[in-house]
């Protein structure tokens, strides 16, 4: 399988560039892991709607051209759907058992995932009705994976 996490921005913080290396070691013996930046759109700290509109479709736009047409599309978002780790394993197994090989996860920027965004998407996924920093994010759902594969294979995971 081929997951791609697509975020916006750089990751800065050294903490969690560690964590997301030691998980990144974890899946090359599970998936072919490619972790993928793009650039963030500058803008100051008040905006009008239509500003945010204008910052989240440039970044949707960075987003999109990082999907590759025949991708399964899964877009974090406080409104997706809330699933336990184990369903997470099961769904990305009968994604593998019915051909859908190639996965991209999509983490949005501090002003959230423009609407094309959601169009794209095949499913949305909530981690929490809480709002994360999405860099965290990224730490936190590559561990997800990591533990759905090991449920996958049976493997023992701490609970």
């Amino acid at each position: 399988m081929n997951i791609t996490i697509v975020t916006v921005g750089k990751l800065k913080e050294k903490y969690l560039k560690m964590g997301m290396d030691e998980f990144d070691k974890r899946l090359k013996s599970y998936a072919k892991m490619n972790l993928v930046e793009v650039a963030d759109e500058k803008a100051p700290e008040s905006l009008s709607e239509a500003d945010m509109e204008i910052v989240k479709k440039k970044e949707a736009d960075r987003i999109l051209a990082k999907i590759a047409p025949d991708a399964y599309v899964i877009a974090l978002a406080i409104e997706g759907k809330m699933k336990t780790s184990e369903q997470l394993s099961e769904d990305l197994a009968s994604l593998m058992t019915y051909g859908r090989s190639k996965v991209v996860f999509v983490i949005g920027g501090s002003l959230g995932l423009h609407s094309s965004i959601y169009k794209r998407a095949d499913e949305l996924l909530s981690f929490s009705k809480m709002t994360f920093p999405h860099q965290m994010m990224k730490l936190i759902l590559m561990e997800q994976v990591y533990r759905a594969f090991r449920i996958m294979k049976g493997e023992p995971y701490h609970k």
